[in-house]
């Protein structure tokens, strides 16, 4: 079965606060693979329509919040238009990553993790 795929236009604060915590709860394998995971990691969005999100990782469960934790394990750096095409499928994170569109302060290992919280 395929993973679902948000909405192509939902906004960041809707995917970080509502979409990530709800599309994780509803896929108990997904839990499974994040239940021996317990981090924090902002997502720092540059560009119009951008923001910083907090998403917290526990127990194979992920809850998002406006803003960012002091001291995350993972700090996420792109801009909205790599984020929509990461969302999409059109690129990975490691692709994005070798191109300079995203940069990662922090735990490699969480960075690695990040297509099962994220989809």
């Amino acid at each position: 079965m395929a993973r679902a795929r948000p909405p192509a236009d939902i906004s960041p604060s809707d995917f970080f606060l509502r979409w990530v915590p709800e599309a994780v709860a509803e896929d108990v394998e997904r839990q499974q693979k994040l239940a021996d995971t317990q981090a924090t990691v902002v997502f720092d969005l540059g560009g119009t329509g951008g923001g910083r999100y907090t998403v917290r990782i526990e127990k194979g469960r992920v809850e998002g919040r406006e803003g960012a934790a002091e001291d995350p394990d993972l700090h996420v750096h792109l801009d909205v238009a790599t984020w929509r095409c990461l969302n999409r499928g059109e690129t990975s994170a490691p692709e994005a990553a070798l191109k300079g569109e995203i940069r990662f302060e922090g735990s490699f290992l969480l960075g690695l993790k990040l297509h099962l919280i994220l989809g």
